[in-house]
């Protein structure tokens, strides 16, 4: 039986123990990187946790290996993602530091938000092996990935990694152009923009947005998308809505004022117990807790723990 690819993840934080999980779970050697102790020291044991929180034997961590130094942790993976803090001259960095450590076959991906992959990618003397996959968070619950093609990514690349995302249970979908967030925070963003402009005109308080859309379309969007809804009422009906909705609509091309002033305000959400909204330490816990439950009710556990063979990135 052939090895499973090994797999390299730079960063130990929220998102880089994830997907450290998810492949672990699967049966991959992972080498995990961080240069902050402190992340080293305690990520074993978040991993650990949310195995067990997802009903998967912790011992799976065993599989990871934790690594200060950031040559050592790739040089032996087929596979290699970044998942570093959302800034650029960063991400670049490592993947200078990447590039010279990592086998000349191995994959380089970054795990990015909004950051257009090609910037990030930039430094590469091998472009072709690089792209993007956006996981989602938490990386062991939400199934989705969006792999990102650039303009010098090779088609051999992308399929592996389709196929390498598949096997360890991820819904893993190919992004063809390099724009900034790919798909899903597209999508999101546009929602939050009219949100926030319905709020900052008066039309209706946070807690009303909210309320209005989980318990209208959000309640279906995971089981009808929005070509599948504009499918089913109708093109025609479609196209005589959007005649006189869309010039309504917030069509800002920068971050709202509304915004603006309550980041000024210090009303930064859970970290600061108010933004949009008012947050007890409570509250917080009871959503964190909804949205965990919800995610594993709708989609199980999206992690592949399967032994069989699935070839070398």
């Amino acid at each position: 039986m052939t090895e499973k690819p090994a797999i390299a993840v730079i960063g130990a934080g929220l998102m880089g123990a994830g997907i450290a999980l998810v492949f672990a779970a699967a049966g991959h050697r992972v080498a995990l990187f961080d240069a902050i102790e402190g992340a080293r020291a305690t990520a074993l044991a978040r991993i650990r946790d949310n195995l067990v929180a997802i009903g998967l034997d912790p011992d799976a961590a065993s599989a990871v290996s934790l690594h200060g130094q950031l040559a050592a942790a790739v040089a032996g993976a087929d596979f290699v993602i970044e998942a570093a803090p959302e800034d650029l001259a960063l991400k670049q960095a490592l993947f200078v530091e990447i590039e010279e450590a990592a086998k000349p076959g191995a994959i380089l991906a970054s795990n990015t938000s909004v950051i257009p992959i090609t910037s990030i990618m930039e430094k590469l003397r091998n472009k072709r092996r690089a792209l993007g996959t956006h996981w989602w968070n938490p990386p062991y619950l939400v199934p989705l990935v969006e792999v990102i093609r650039t303009v010098d990514t090779s088609d051999a690349t992308i399929e592996t990694t389709l196929a390498l995302l598949s096997s360890v249970g991820k819904t893993a979908v190919e992004v063809k152009k390099d724009i900034p967030g790919f798909i899903g925070n597209r999508l999101q963003h546009a929602l939050w923009r009219e949100a926030i402009a319905l709020v900052a005109e008066g039309v209706c308080d946070a807690k009303t947005v909210d309320d209005v859309v989980k318990s209208s379309f959000g309640a279906r969007l995971a089981v009808l998308g929005p070509l599948e809804n504009a499918d089913l009422v109708g093109t025609d009906l479609t196209r005589s809505i959007h005649g006189y909705l869309l010039p309504a609509l917030d069509r800002s091309t920068a971050p709202s004022p509304y915004l603006i002033r309550l980041v000024e305000d210090g009303r930064l959400g859970f970290k600061s117990g108010e933004g949009f909204r008012t947050w007890t330490p409570e509250q917080q816990a009871a959503l964190r807790e909804r949205v965990t439950r919800h995610l594993k009710a709708s989609f199980g556990t999206p992690v592949s723990t399967r032994s069989d063979d699935h070839g070398k990135a």
